[in-house]
């Protein structure tokens, strides 16, 4: 039996998303509307496949791509909050909170299953989303993955999952 473990880690200088959003902490405060410049790295753990390679490099990083696509330039809104409301229509999108209100034009709006839009539960987010394709495509069994979401520059929240 060996000790040996095996990680495939993907981090680019175009897996980057330009996005808003804003928090709540401490019960009851609330952020101002801002933006970051967010990076993103992903890491698969497993064992070898029959080609002696965790995972598809070329996989992961195409996945991971089309996800902060997905976020690039849009407001980030959490629709699990307890107190921040978030309201569909085909034309808008109206988030409040308190006597706070916000409304969008529903193409800038990407709306997240999320309690509140932090680094860490983005990176457990895009962490979900990879886990599907990482399933469908992996060649020996995968252990774990590993999402580092970077909210400002040296800010980064990590989130690891076991499969």
């Amino acid at each position: 039996m060996t000790n040996e473990r095996f990680r495939v880690r993907v981090t680019k200088d175009h897996l980057v998303f330009s996005a808003a959003h804003f928090i709540t902490f401490a019960g009851n405060i609330c952020e101002r509307l801002h933006g970051h410049n967010w990076r993103v790295a992903a890491e698969v753990a497993g064992a070898l496949d029959e080609n002696y390679y965790v995972f598809d490099f070329i996989a992961l990083r195409d996945e991971l791509q089309a996800i902060v696509d997905e976020l690039d330039h849009r407001v980030l809104l959490p629709t699990e909050h307890a107190k921040i409301k978030v309201v569909a229509g085909d034309r808008e999108v109206e988030a409040t909170f308190e006597e706070r209100r916000w409304v969008f034009p529903r193409e800038d709006c990407i709306l997240l299953p999320l309690e509140n839009t932090t680094a860490e539960l983005i990176a457990r987010w895009i962490g979900r989303r990879l886990e599907d394709v990482v399933h469908q495509k992996a060649g020996a069994p995968v252990e774990s993955i590993r999402v580092d979401v970077e909210e400002n520059f040296g800010q980064w929240a990590t989130c690891e999952m076991s499969l």
